[in-house]
């Protein structure tokens, strides 16, 4: 149930400073401040990730209104974490680069404060692929833009080559619970994701455009046939790191823009 790291240098380091955290782990107590995280929640906006601390702290009836919630990161910039019982929730921006900056350091964050049997769940918005506007797409597998469940990334001049399958147990028990909100039609499917929000997802109105409305047509009929129903940038890289350090994860988005 602990969570993994996977790097032995950290052993030699006389501190670990989660510099994007603004944590460390001689300046903070963290098995006293995160031991009993259960659940962590991560997604894009600072705003938004405040307003849902903010609905669970109601939600599982803390004292207070949760309008009184202080940012635990509010040391830097980058990026915004709230706490409302044992449930964190943390900004990660948009991108690969940015959500797998933010995971390394949470994913140590919850080894160094010997928290177990932690569930990390990624929510926000997404482009849709043949789905409702407005539903929520239960990912059960991260692909790349050739339709590969795989994240490829280069460290020092290699190429590694990541699994991206989510948790399927997870996944089926998000679906279960989804049954109780009838407003929002859900169903698990394949996520794919890219390094762009514009070409990369097959958008006409970005600054630049290579290719013609035909061909990008053609080219989301594949993604759809290969069980892709909706497109977004951070669930590689989210699955990857989660499924390496032995996290429970789950991405869950709501299909709000179709690509133009």
């Amino acid at each position: 149930g602990l969570v993994h790291i996977k790097n032995p240098h950290l052993d030699a380091m006389d501190e670990d400073v989660l510099y994007h955290l603004d944590l460390g782990t001689k300046t903070h107590d963290l098995p006293a401040m995160f031991g009993d995280i259960k659940f962590v929640c991560v997604g894009g906006s600072p705003n938004r990730m405040r307003a849902f601390a903010q609905f669970m702290h109601r939600e599982l009836g803390l004292a207070g209104d949760g309008e009184e919630l202080a940012d635990i990161c509010a040391g830097t910039d980058r990026c915004a974490m709230y706490r409302a019982g044992p449930v964190l929730s943390i900004s990660h921006g948009m991108g690969i680069p940015s959500i797998s900056i933010v995971l390394h350091e949470l994913i140590k964050l919850l080894h160094h404060a010997k928290c177990r049997d932690v569930t990390v769940i990624r929510i926000g918005t997404s482009g849709g692929l043949g789905t409702e506007a407005g539903s929520v797409v239960i990912t059960d597998m991260a692909l790349d833009s050739s339709f590969r469940p795989r994240l490829e990334q280069v460290v020092l001049g290699d190429v590694v080559v990541r699994n991206t399958e989510l948790d399927k147990d997870l996944a089926e028990e998000l679906l279960a619970c989804s049954k109780e909100i009838p407003d929002f039609p859900t169903l698990i499917g394949h996520t794919m994701c890219t390094y762009d929000f514009y070409e990369g997802q097959g958008r006409l109105d970005g600054a630049l455009c290579s290719f013609s409305s035909e061909k990008k047509l053609e080219y989301l009929r594949r993604a759809y046939d290969a069980g892709v129903r909706n497109i977004e940038m951070e669930s590689a890289a989210f699955a990857a790191l989660c499924g390496l350090c032995g996290l429970r994860g789950e991405s869950s988005r709501t299909p709000c823009l179709h690509p133009t």
